[in-house]
């Protein structure tokens, strides 16, 4: 299942967003992809056609690749949807990544890695298949 309408929710204040936006995030693009859990997903804007690296918190089960939407449908995972796929560097290497989906909450299926099940009890997950 696919939304991409913004229904899910959303436990960040939007003040905190900015500041992630502003100062954590540069931080974390350099820092992500060595760190364990963590990863940048490298991926083009539906509208801008821009470039964007986002650094996320990821989940990974053999060919399955998770995150948590905490702050709920973000832009980056409404691009990733729209493009059908992304680029995600983590452990020091670059995977490409298809058919992204964005699972509602309670709704992840047993291929979603463990700990993102348990955050999809709360909270939308975008769930990408490993190439």
């Amino acid at each position: 299942m696919t939304h991409t309408e913004g229904s899910l929710p959303h436990y960040f204040p939007k003040w905190a967003d900015r500041l992630g936006d502003r100062y954590l995030n540069p931080l974390m693009r350099r820092l992500a992809p060595s760190l364990p859990g963590f990863a940048v997903v490298e991926h083009i804007g539906r509208k801008s056609g821009t470039r964007y690296r986002t650094p996320v918190s990821l989940f990974h089960r053999n060919r399955v690749m998770a995150v948590v939407l905490l702050h709920g449908e973000t832009d980056w995972a409404r691009n990733i949807v729209a493009a059908g796929q992304a680029r995600v560097h983590y452990r020091g290497k670059t995977v490409t990544v298809r058919n992204p989906r964005v699972v509602p909450p309670r709704e992840a299926t047993a291929e979603t890695p463990r700990l993102a099940r348990i955050g999809n009890r709360i909270a939308g997950t975008i769930v990408f298949d490993v190439e």
